[in-house]
């Protein structure tokens, strides 16, 4: 059945629809990956956003059970040029149709995915409407001009209920705002003894926990529109080693009186170089978010620029001056990959065995 899709702007692309029979609308943004469709469309910084595809063919090695960011992915949309709809690679359990029909997940293929790449990248995400050719263009063009952009996804993608990961190693709180599986599964690797918690949780509710350290998670949306993590940052910076990882990034930025903005088109895709500072040494890191921290906000804070990326120069790594604590705006657990960065969590370890906490209040 064929389907369109319609942006803000009242430019339409009419392709043929699979998976779900759902309309849906969300911001329109791209990822230029060539693996890892099945990491991308269940990793909750997705949450809200219409996800089109850069590589041509997608959905060609199936969907397995190991591969999967989260359990029910949060995306509204996805868009590729070409969907393939008989898998072939021994892991595979069901195509990818089947899997966004089961999650009721819309998918669009067979548009000019290029032309699509092309506008964004000169005029920046904007939202955009899947929907049936008998939707009137004009009618949803009004409404998506009007429609603001969601402002919680990350209470829509955190946990509710803290729940505990046992290990024989130092005690992590991680803070989930839309966490990935990597970054746990990163943690597990290194025996640590992981409590996970919402993103609302307090500072007074983890130093109850007794924890060695706190990792910030990744997660969805505009760093700005969760101010209950930022004032639990605030308050654990010098007291905890905390860790921040894209989101988690941005937060401790805003945490320690830096600000953030608004990318053109942001930056998602797994071959983004990033320069460590001090070594001049070259990451290829992947990469998932739509704003980053101000570089010249950094000025009279606490934080010293770490990390930088090669392409825009943009902010990529912090470090605190005098508290245990960093951060990178990439995913140092990225999956599929790559693992260039991976080491960070053994930094993060080794912070913990040094710096001593006594936590409990």
């Amino acid at each position: 059945m064929d389907k369109q899709l319609i942006l803000e702007d009242g430019t339409v692309f009419i392709g043929e629809g699979f998976g779900a029979d759902v309309e849906i609308s969300g911001e329109v943004v791209f990822n230029t990956g060539m693996t890892g469709y099945q990491e991308i469309l269940s990793d909750p910084s997705y949450c809200g956003q219409i996800v089109m595809l850069t590589y041509p063919l997608i959905g060609n090695y199936g969907i397995n059970r190991d591969d999967f960011e989260s359990l029910d992915p949060a995306i509204s949309a996805l868009i590729v040029r070409e969907v393939e709809d008989e898998p072939s690679h021994y892991r595979e359990q069901e195509s990818l149709h089947e899997l966004l029909v089961a999650k009721g997940i819309p998918g669009l293929a067979g548009i000019d995915t290029r032309m699509l790449t092309r506008k964004i990248r000169a005029h920046g995400t904007m939202k955009g409407y899947v929907c049936s050719l008998s939707v009137k263009v004009e009618d949803v063009v009004e409404e998506l001009q009007h429609i603001p952009l969601q402002t919680t996804q990350v209470s829509q993608v955190s946990v509710n209920t803290a729940y505990h990961v046992p290990g024989k190693g130092k005690r992590v709180a991680l803070i989930d705002c839309g966490m990935k599986h990597g970054i746990l599964q990163s943690l597990i690797e290194r025996q640590c003894d992981v409590v996970v918690v919402p993103y609302n949780t307090t500072a007074q509710e983890i130093k109850r926990l007794g924890v060695d350290g706190v990792l910030v998670s990744n997660g969805p949306g505009n760093p700005e529109d969760v101010p209950e993590t930022i004032e639990t940052v605030r308050a654990l910076v010098g007291e905890i080693p905390l860790f921040g990882i894209c989101l988690g990034h941005q937060l401790l930025a805003l945490a320690s009186g830096a600000t953030t903005s608004k990318l053109t088109f942001g930056h998602r895709g797994s071959n983004h170089p990033v320069r460590e500072l001090t070594t001049g040494r070259i990451d290829i890191t992947a990469q998932n978010h739509g704003y980053t921290v101000d570089l010249a906000s950094l000025e009279g804070t606490e934080l010293v620029l770490t990390h930088e990326a090669v392409n825009d120069g943009t902010v990529e790594g912090l470090s605190h001056k005098r508290a245990a604590a960093f951060s990178v705006q990439y995913h140092p657990e990225a999956n599929p990959g790559p693992h260039d960065a991976n080491d960070l969590f053994d930094r993060f370890v080794e912070m913990m065995k040094t710096v001593k906490t006594n936590v409990l209040v």
